[in-house]
């Protein structure tokens, strides 16, 4: 099989423990985007931090951002944007600050939270998780409520953090129940994300291949946690990293080395360096004809 597009997670993928890019990483998506291969990053960070990474990297891609709701190579000029409305982000805000949380609002160019419930460790977080303060504006208020009452924002992600299981626990449950046509991710300890409904990695990087001719079957796509294990799962050759939770790693053609051991770098070169660039195919194929 001939992939032509390779899909990489950031965090627990590309990214090693200490917030780095693994050794040897730039270089090995250098060597695939020169064997005609597509290189995009499919992540739930928001698009300017994605787009931080891809840089560093020299890719210049349509990134699939907040796990598939913001898709672009642009901030300004995106293909494809599915947010909450701002009266769906209000009456969701609504509901969560009678719990004890710290609530963010993920916007594309902006973050908003409430810091009347923040601990200082969620607080530290939240900031970590939004990559870099100084061009991704966060901004904590007393009360969003009050705050979007006079300047509603419609959110494409709402993260909530918690101080213990419990809490987690009885807000999941409610606001299933509340609004059962939203997506909640609650895979990582003591944080659930609310999404809307059609959002997710796998729709994400569909849209992405739809937009640029490039099926699901002849894309590659390395991931860490469970909500990449449907991309793990459903694309031509699915890779886990080797500490992802066992059911990501069930579902993978390929399990590799884990980001501190340079995972996606040894993965890259191990296969892609079997494959060689279509033209060059196209060519043997033809000489073989004559």
């Amino acid at each position: 099989m001939y992939y032509r597009l390779l899909a990489i997670n950031i965090d627990g993928t590309l990214l090693r423990s200490n917030g780095r890019l693994q050794k040897g990483v730039k270089e090995a998506i250098q060597f695939v985007q020169n064997k005609d291969v597509y290189v995009t990053l499919v992540t739930g960070r928001n698009f300017l931090s994605a787009q931080k990474v891809a840089k560093a990297l020299k890719i210049d891609s349509v990134l699939v951002t907040l796990n598939g709701a913001f898709i672009a190579n642009s901030i300004d000029r995106p293909i494809y944007v599915n947010g909450l409305s701002e009266e769906r982000t209000f009456n969701i805000v609504q509901v969560l600050e009678n719990y004890d949380c710290n609530i963010r609002l993920v916007h594309e160019k902006f973050s908003l939270g409430n810091r009347k419930r923040a601990t200082e460790n969620i607080v530290a977080k939240a900031v970590l998780n939004s990559g870099d303060p100084l061009f991704y504006p966060l901004q904590f208020v007393d009360s969003l409520g009050d705050h979007l009452r006079d300047n509603p924002v419609s959110a494409l992600k709402i993260e909530v953090y918690f101080s213990n299981k419990d809490e987690k626990m009885k807000v999941e449950e409610t606001i299933s129940k509340a609004f059962p046509t939203l997506s909640i991710l609650g895979h990582i300890e003591n944080k659930i994300e609310i999404i809307p409904e059609g959002v997710s990695k796998l729709n994400g990087l569909k849209r992405l291949g739809e937009h640029i001719g490039i099926q699901l079957n002849e894309m590659v796509a390395i991931g860490y946690a469970v909500d990449d294990l449907p991309i793990v799962k459903q694309v031509g050759l699915g890779v886990a990293m080797w500490d992802s939770p066992n059911e990501v790693k069930k579902a993978a053609d390929w399990i590799t080395r884990t980001s501190n051991q340079q995972g996606v770098t040894y993965m890259i070169k191990e296969h892609f360096r079997k494959q060689q660039r279509k033209e060059f195919l196209r060519e043997v194929s033809r000489s073989g004809e004559n």
